[in-house]
C-alpha cells in the first residue's frame, strides 16, 4: 500500500511538473479590451474626467422638482444648494442604473430639533415617483442626537444600521461617496438580482455591499417593485428645524 501511495504521488507530481514546464505566464496575460484612461480630480472630493456634474453652483439645470417635474427651486448662494422646504424634492433629469456618487452635505450650526426632527433630509439613489418613493440614503444631523440606528445618519433608512457614526458637529460640511448597484427583474416582475450599496462617510465605510431588500418604506416591511434607470433625489424632510445645504454633487456611471 505505501509503495502504491507513493508510485501515485510521483505520478501526480511529474504530471503538474509538465504541465508547468508546458505553460508559459503570456497564457494568462489578457490584453483587451483595454480601460479608458480617466483624469482623477485633484483631490478625492474633486470630479474625475468623466464625471457628470449635477452641481456646482452653476445653477440647478440638472435637477426638476421631483412632484412635478417643474424647474427645480432650491436655493443657490455660491456653491452651496439649501432646500427649500416650500417646494418639496427635487431630482436629477438624468435616469442612472449603476453608478459612483459624491455628495457633500451640511446641518447648520444653529439647528434646533432633536432625534428625527433636527436636520433630517436624505438622499434616494433611485427614485421611483413622487414623494418618498425609492431607496433612501439617510442624511441627518447625528452628532450627539439620538434616535433609532436605522435611521441615522449613513443608514439606509429602516433597512440597514451604519458601521460606525463618523458625523462633524453642524456646521461643518460632511461627504457620502457611493457605490450604488441597481437591482434587475426578470420578464415577469419578479426579482433577478437585488440592489446593493456601499457608502463612505467622511471616509469611513459605513455600509459594505448592503444588500437592499426592497425600496425605502416609513412603515412596513420594503417589497421590490420592477423598474429601470431612475432619478437620485434629494430630500425636502418636513420636520421644523433649520434646512441643510448641499455642494459638490457628481455621478460617474458604471
Amino acid at each position: 500500500m505505501k509503495y502504491s501511495l507513493l508510485f501515485t504521488a510521483v505520478l501526480t507530481g511529474s504530471f503538474f511538473m509538465a504541465n508547468a514546464q508546458q505553460a508559459k505566464p503570456e497564457d494568462t496575460e489578457i490584453w483587451e479590451p483595454i480601460p479608458k484612461v480617466v483624469t482623477p480630480g485633484s483631490s478625492f472630493r474633486d470630479a474625475p474626467s468623466d464625471a457628470i456634474i449635477l452641481f456646482d453652483g452653476k445653477g440647478l439645470d440638472k435637477w426638476v422638482q421631483a412632484d412635478d417635474q417643474s424647474d427645480a427651486k432650491w436655493n443657490v448662494k455660491g456653491d452651496v444648494l439649501t432646500v427649500n422646504k416650500k417646494y418639496g424634492n427635487i431630482e436629477t433629469k438624468q435616469k442612472f442604473t449603476n453608478y459612483q456618487l459624491h455628495v457633500e452635505w451640511k446641518v447648520p450650526a444653529s439647528i434646533t430639533g432633536s432625534g428625527q426632527a433636527r436636520g433630517n433630509s436624505g438622499i434616494f439613489l433611485a427614485s421611483l415617483g413622487k414623494g418618498d418613493a425609492g431607496y433612501e440614503l439617510q442624511v441627518l444631523d447625528s452628532y450627539n442626537n439620538k434616535t433609532y440606528v436605522n435611521g441615522m445618519a449613513g443608514s439606509i433608512y429602516k433597512q440597514a444600521i451604519p458601521l460606525a457614526n463618523p458625523g462633524r458637529m453642524p456646521g461643518q460640511w460632511q461627504t457620502y461617496d457611493v457605490i450604488w448597484t441597481a437591482p434587475t427583474f426578470n420578464e415577469d416582475g419578479t426579482v433577478k438580482t437585488t440592489a446593493r450599496v456601499t457608502v463612505f462617510f467622511n471616509g469611513v465605510l459605513v455600509e459594505n455591499n448592503f444588500e437592499l431588500k426592497g425600496p425605502t418604506l416609513y412603515i412596513g416591511k420594503p417589497e421590490y417593485q420592477k423598474h429601470g434607470p431612475a432619478s437620485i433625489k434629494l430630500q425636502a424632510h418636513g420636520d421644523k428645524s433649520e434646512p441643510l445645504s448641499y455642494r459638490n454633487i457628481w455621478v460617474r456611471e458604471l
